[in-house]
């Protein structure tokens, strides 16, 4: 059969718009001279388009767990979460920067941290990158420090309703340097220990679940209870579940530039993963629903968003090794596990206000161990050069010892190391973590901030309650049974429900 014109044409690449791949054999740090040489015969723009673009999706991530943190706290501290997230983008992006990506990625990185040889960036641009050869430097760089950044902000949800703003903010640097490069190093760098041992992690179980849950398990631990914990003042439902669910929205987007994005490549592994993420976050969040209406007898909103959560957290290791009917599995797991992990704060005596452990925590745990049970060799290699021994299906069993390995030594050095940051931040002159029980009163949002997340907060303290605080107990939160005596009159004045302004 004679040939198409479309094949024909095909065969002569200089009839169409088509840059054929140069393979790279370049000696310069930087990756050779642009102004001799065209340094993008190296790589795929589809490559670089996809991975742009999985970039910015990612950072949609960070404003997800501020609405969802926010949503899920009182309403009087609802706007300092927000602003803490998205402090955690300013402040590691540029620790990121500054050195964070040369200690976790630097070429000549050692098994535990890398060096300052890229420090500032320093001769990171267009060299094929230390994660994979199919993208340079300056984008494994950017898309990276977005792991940073949502990471650091998972982990300082942890200083909900009463810890100060300033000594969270330099805990974001030191943590972030001293922990996160770190564990990211000896993860992801092929100089790194887990690396080395043969652990597979395909987009954060350990470098950013399980140890964002166990910082914000130490961080809890650090700054003690509540006030009121144990007590009615804390038996408040989250106090806006819109805002929970338009958080939970933002993070199942982010998530699929977050898994999908790992394969650092546009290719059928990313597919994969995108699948996987999706299948996952689905049945997370139907049986931690049905858990909840179990016991409730309600279908609960809040109880859907975190198993959804739970679900994204627990296929996040594998989601580019694991087929996807796995994927159910993780995700009923997760949500199992994790709706019952809430249960563990108690038993330890410990006030993660969020939950951040129970969901972060044991959820990048279970995904960890999941993934040394599904990995598979044949879903590895979708990119054309991933080769890897498989986990239990294809009988390579000691894959689970390297995850459990792995899994327990991020959860150590987090959770221990996060104690010792705390612990020397307190001691410094003016960077107290807890905040005053006065400022625990009136919300982290007045004391710390000075802005509120709803007008009416600030309209109810300066008409409805005269702007005095009267007793010890908030009027601008739920955490009381019944409307102050100038709510009531002020309530009788509008016709209004007294308790909406609570």
């Amino acid at each position: 059969m004679a040939p198409s014109a479309l094949e024909s044409d095909a065969g002569d690449t200089g009839l169409l718009n088509y840059t054929v791949l140069v393979p790279y054999n370049e000696t310069i740090a930087t990756g050779g001279d642009s102004l001799t040489r065209n340094l993008n015969v190296h790589y795929q723009s589809g490559d670089i388009a996809w991975m742009l673009a999985a970039t910015a999706i990612v950072l949609l991530m960070v404003p997800g767990v501020g609405f969802f943190y926010s949503g899920l706290a009182r309403r009087k501290s609802a706007l300092s979460l927000i602003w803490l997230t998205m402090m955690a983008v300013g402040v590691t992006s540029f620790q990121w920067f500054f050195w964070g990506y040369s200690l976790a990625f630097s070429h000549s990185a050692g098994k535990f941290i890398g060096d300052l040889s890229n420090i500032g960036l320093r001769n990171v641009l267009a060299a094929p990158s230390v994660g994979s050869g199919r993208i340079p430097d300056l984008l494994f760089a950017v898309y990276q420090g977005m792991f940073a950044s949502i990471t650091v902000a998972l982990a300082v949800g942890a200083v909900a309703e009463r810890g100060r703003m300033l000594p969270c903010v330099v805990f974001m640097f030191v943590w972030s340097t001293i922990i996160y490069d770190a564990i990211a190093c000896w993860t992801w760098n092929p100089h790194g220990w887990v690396a080395q041992m043969g652990g597979i992690d395909f987009a954060g179980g350990t470098p950013v679940h399980i140890s964002s849950g166990s910082a914000a398990l130490a961080y809890s631990l650090m700054l003690g209870k509540r006030r009121g914990h144990g007590t009615h003042e804390l038996n408040f439902r989250p106090h806006n579940v819109t805002q929970i669910i338009i958080g939970t929205v933002f993070l199942w987007v982010g998530w699929f530039g977050f898994n999908a994005g790992s394969a650092l490549s546009a290719n059928i592994r990313a597919v994969v993963a995108a699948v996987n993420t999706n299948l996952a976050a689905s049945v997370g969040g139907v049986t931690w629903c049905l858990l909840d209406y179990r016991l409730e007898r309600k279908w609960s909103a809040v109880g859907f968003c975190s198993g959804v959560v739970a679900g994204l957290v627990a296929i996040t290791p594998g989601s580019g090794y694991v087929p996807p009917w796995s994927a159910v599995i993780f995700g009923a797991v997760a949500g199992s596990a994790c709706n019952y992990a809430t249960k563990v704060k108690f038993y330890l005596g410990i006030d993660d206000a969020l939950d951040i452990f129970a969901v972060h925590g044991i959820g990048g745990f279970v995904g960890n161990i999941l993934t040394g049970f599904f990995a598979a060799d044949y879903i590895a290699h979708l990119d054309g050069f991933t080769v890897i021994q498989g986990g239990g299906i294809n009988g390579h069993w000691i894959q689970l010892g390297y995850q459990v390995a792995d899994s327990i030594s991020g959860f150590a050095y987090s959770f221990a190391g996060t104690c010792i940051i705390l612990f020397f931040i307190n001691l410094m002159p003016g960077l107290g973590l807890r905040a005053s029980e006065e400022a625990e009163v009136i919300g982290m949002d007045d004391a710390e901030i000075g802005e509120f997340a709803y007008d009416f907060v600030e309209f109810t303290r300066d008409v409805v309650n005269g702007g005095d605080i009267l007793d010890d107990e908030s009027k601008y939160s739920a955490d009381r049974d019944s409307p102050t005596p100038n709510e009531k009159a002020f309530a009788s004045t509008i016709g209004d429900d007294p308790h909406r302004l609570r």
